[in-house]
């Protein structure tokens, strides 16, 4: 990617293919049922998740006050970025761990956030690729400092002053509600499966 606008053309290309792979998973859900005897793990693993998404929602928005309406523009070594080059995708992974919660399955969990993860690894190349073209070694110094994608802690740099940009920050928000849609979704095919209208195909822990 040698411009602005093909880093345009990939994101929407991007959007698109998470968008099919949702739908893939989401489909491939209706057939899987938690294998937990014990009902109560079951609740504790779903209320579980539902404090990951919160957690999720809550970590892209942090993002977003460093990165909105700058991510093509100048390289943010501040915040979240200070710890990771890509702690959207991060925060997004762990999203995908919750849904895989609200099925009652940690095996679904794991799955899920390493199915994201992979996804995200081809994504953060072509990106990478970009950036570097566009800032040189401003990012070559970035990627040598900073972890791709697993925070370091220790790295931790803050600032006291943010300039934030109202619309990115509440476009952000409304993004991540859909994670929680994942909730009610999950709890009537659950209901579908329990009334024997959906198949079951997989029991899994």
């Amino acid at each position: 990617m040698n411009s602005l606008k093909d880093m345009s053309r990939f994101q929407h290309r991007r959007r698109i293919a998470v968008a099919i792979v949702i739908g893939l998973i989401l489909v491939a859900l209706l057939t899987i049922r938690s294998a937990w005897s014990n009902d109560r793990v079951h609740e504790y693993i779903e209320d579980f998740g539902i404090g990951v998404i919160v957690m999720t929602i809550l970590g892209r928005m942090w993002c977003t006050l460093y990165i909105g309406g700058r991510k093509s523009s100048e390289i943010v070594r501040l915040g979240p970025y200070s710890m990771s080059r890509n702690p959207l995708y991060v925060f997004s992974t762990i999203g995908a761990f919750g849904i895989g919660m609200m099925t009652g399955s940690l095996t679904v969990a794991v799955a899920l956030g390493v199915i994201c993860y992979i996804a995200f690894q081809f994504v953060i190349t072509a990106e990478e690729g970009y950036l570097e073209k566009v800032f040189g070694e401003t990012y070559t110094s970035y990627k040598r400092e900073v972890p791709r994608f697993f925070p370091k802690f220790s790295l931790y740099k803050e600032t006291e002053v943010l300039t934030v940009k109202s619309s990115t920050l509440y476009r952000t928000f409304t993004d991540g509600l859909v994670f929680f849609v994942s909730y009610p979704l999950l709890e009537f095919v659950e209901y579908l499966q329990g009334e024997h209208i959906l198949p079951v195909l997989l029991h899994l822990y």
